[in-house]
């Protein structure tokens, strides 16, 4: 009899009464109770947290910072409250410490008295931290507590986010005003830029004015000088003059009858005399012309520079600009260019004074020059023409004693003239000094300026300014500058598809493990007819297969269309289920088989090393080594890898690599379920009385 047919026949048995057909529909659902009511009971646990009773404990005081009222406390229990995490209860702390400890509720969350205040410092010059208060009893629920750990900090950092907005906000506008007063004190240094750069213009053309001054005021001095000393000359000449012709006068008068000879003899010393005296005349009539000139013109330059010195000083000076070294250069040049423009005044006031006296001085030198060339011209003839001699002798006389007294009393104004005209110069000297040490003050002053000016600018370009719109986006970004971005490739959508591969194929074993109670693991007719071993092999295995295949279908379809489990691949997962079914029922086969009632124990102790060491629930990296080592020697460990790829998605590489694995584990059990049937075709004292019998 082919194997087909003998399972056919061994599952025809379960037809013939109702208990073995409600032991094969027990056998069918059996799965379920494994997968789809296990599968059920925490499908989305993480979508009913809402139902979780969580005290909640607000003593917060609140605060006020920048004149605003700060409630940290309230703004969380508000916000938790409009969450769908945890079912909140609002309590007192001790109402909340009780239930903790009695089980009324899972977890607490304190928001302490000071929280406000904490949060409130970080404006402020001692800043300090807030503290949310957990409360846990690992006693009530250990994964409630693991849940909670998650859930509150989230909380904690979109309460640190929140705080910290508030405080990188007024960051942001601190800048903003910081930007502005560097742009005004900017703008400032311009201005100050400006000014003092007229101001050095300014003195730059004082100095140069000055410069002119100094070289009209030396002109001047050595001019008054040589006429000084031309004057001093002529007071001396015209001394002599004067006594030469009072004498020459005396003897003329005196002596009418002896002049005749005289002049004969003297006709020669009176012509040089009077040669002498018009050119003496000459020479300062011309020193005169230049001193009436030169002396109105100094005292104006000298006015202008003192006067251009004093408004400088003004302008930088008595409404601050200029540095206190500066300002006290600048007062000394200024004093000093009044005193020479004094001295200026006096000299003019000297000359404006004389003015008359010079007029008649220059009238009668002029006399005295005609008279004496004309003498000078006549004297050869003098003892020819005495009579007209004498006369002119007599004028001669008047006019040289009248020049005496004028060269006399202009010798002595033009000693203070020339006096006052040294200290005009070496005072304009100084002032032009000072106004050179003022230049180049002030175009360093200019130069700091400059870079001051520059320096802000730069300064005010590097400080920031951000209006609102800027600014709050910026404090998003630094309140909670890391993002976790997360893209699930193959994302699961709830809690039970995660472990849908892990507990799919615990069903199915439990369901072949079941079978085999039932069902004979080599068909007994197959081994009293001593049918040949992979027919007896085939036989047993064969039911289990149809019956598993049942198995998935139930289901699966429940797991679909009851609990609502999606998969990428539907079809996929099924048909690689049905490989699943059939490598199980030929491990269950062989170790029932081979090992007869202790089989059973090592079915189970088998299961135990799969669930244990395939990775369902933690990663296996996470086990001990023990685990790690037998992991890749299991079958469960490549069908759990292969079901989520079917279920959530992924490459199938794996799914090809573990229906490899299952035919080998299938063909190699079938082999060693073959070999025991061989070895069961001969009968033993052994199994005619088992030593054990389950």
């Amino acid at each position: 009899m082919r194997s087909p047919r003998l399972a056919a026949l061994e599952l025809r048995r379960f037809g013939r009464g109702k208990l073995p057909r409600a032991a094969l529909v027990a056998l069918l659902v059996l799965p379920l109770l494994y997968g789809a009511l296990y599968l059920w009971s925490f499908w989305d646990p993480y979508g009913r947290l809402d139902r979780i009773p969580v005290a909640l404990v607000n003593d917060d005081k609140g605060a006020r910072a920048d004149g605003k009222e700060v409630s940290a406390g309230a703004d969380i229990t508000e916000g938790l409250r409009e969450s769908d995490v945890f079912d909140w209860h609002e309590v007192s702390a001790d109402e909340a410490r009780a239930g903790v400890e009695d089980g009324t509720y899972y977890l607490s969350l304190t928001m302490p008295a000071d929280l406000s205040r904490r949060i409130a410092s970080s404006a402020g010059d001692s800043p300090e931290t807030g503290a949310l208060q957990v409360r846990t009893n690992d006693a009530n629920n250990y994964i409630v507590g693991q849940i909670s750990r998650t859930v509150f900090g989230e909380v904690r950092r979109a309460a640190s986010t929140k705080a910290s907005r508030s405080f990188l906000d007024k960051i942001f506008i601190s800048f903003s005003d910081i930007h502005g007063q560097t742009v005004k004190a900017a703008d400032g240094a311009d201005r100050l830029k400006g000014g003092i750069g007229k101001a050095e213009k300014g003195s730059q053309d004082l100095a140069d004015g000055l410069k002119d001054a100094k070289d009209g005021s030396g002109k001047l001095s050595k001019g008054l000088k040589k006429l000084d000393q031309g004057a001093g000359d002529l007071a001396d000449g015209s001394a002599r003059v004067a006594d030469g012709t009072q004498t020459l006068a005396d003897k003329v008068n005196g002596v009418d009858a002896k002049v005749g000879p005289f002049l004969k003899d003297n006709e020669k010393t009176i012509g040089d005399t009077a040669q002498l005296v018009a050119d003496s005349s000459k020479a300062v009539r011309a020193n005169l012309g230049t001193l009436v000139k030169a002396a109105p013109i100094a005292a104006k330059g000298a006015h202008t520079a003192a006067d251009t010195l004093n408004d400088i000083y003004k302008a930088r000076c008595v409404n601050p600009v200029l540095p206190d070294a500066a300002c006290s250069d600048l007062k000394k040049a200024k004093d000093a260019a009044a005193q020479v423009a004094t001295v200026a005044d006096d000299l003019n006031t000297l000359i404006g004074d004389q003015d008359g006296d010079l007029r008649k001085l220059d009238k009668n030198l002029a006399t005295l020059q005609e008279q004496a060339q004309a003498l000078a011209d006549r004297a050869p003839h003098l003892s020819e023409d005495l009579a007209g001699a004498v006369a002119k002798i007599n004028k001669l006389n008047e006019g040289a004693g009248k020049v005496a007294a004028g060269a006399k009393k202009l010798n002595k104004g033009l000693g203070t003239a020339s006096s006052g005209a040294t200290e005009l110069d070496t005072g304009v000297g100084k002032l032009r000094t000072g106004a050179e040490d003022l230049n180049g003050g002030m175009y360093k002053l200019v130069d700091g300026s400059g870079k001051l000016a520059g320096g802000l600018h730069d300064g005010a370009g590097q400080i920031p300014d951000y209006d609102k719109q800027d600014r709050d986006a910026r404090t998003d970004v630094m309140a909670d500058p890391v993002q976790l971005v997360s893209k699930d490739m193959h994302k699961a959508p709830n809690y039970g598809t995660g472990f849908a591969p892990y507990f799919i194929p615990l069903s199915l074993w439990v369901g072949a493990m079941v079978a085999y109670m039932l069902i004979a693991p080599m068909n007994r007719r197959a081994l009293a007819a001593g049918a040949s071993a992979w027919r007896i092999a085939l036989a047993g295995w064969l039911p289990v297969v149809a019956i598993g295949v049942l198995q998935t279908v139930a289901l699966m379809s429940v797991l679909h269309w009851a609990i609502g489990l999606e998969m990428a691949h539907a079809a996929g997962t099924v048909g690689f289920l049905f490989l699943v079914t059939a490598c199980f029922a030929a491990l269950v086969q062989w170790l029932n088989a081979r090992f007869g009632p202790a089989g059973r124990i090592l079915v189970l102790a088998l299961l135990m090393l799969q669930l244990t060491s395939a990775g369902g629930t933690y990663p296996v990296q996470t086990s001990p080594d023990f685990f790690n080592a037998i992991h890749p020697f299991l079958p469960m460990s490549y069908i759990v890898e292969a079901l989520r790829r079917l279920i959530t998605g992924g490459g199938l590489g794996p799914v090809w690599h573990a229906c490899v694995v299952l035919v080998a584990f299938t063909a190699g059990a079938l082999a060693l379920t073959a070999l025991s049937a061989r070895r069961r075709q001969v009968w033993t004292l052994d199994r005619l009385h088992p030593e054990l019998s389950l």
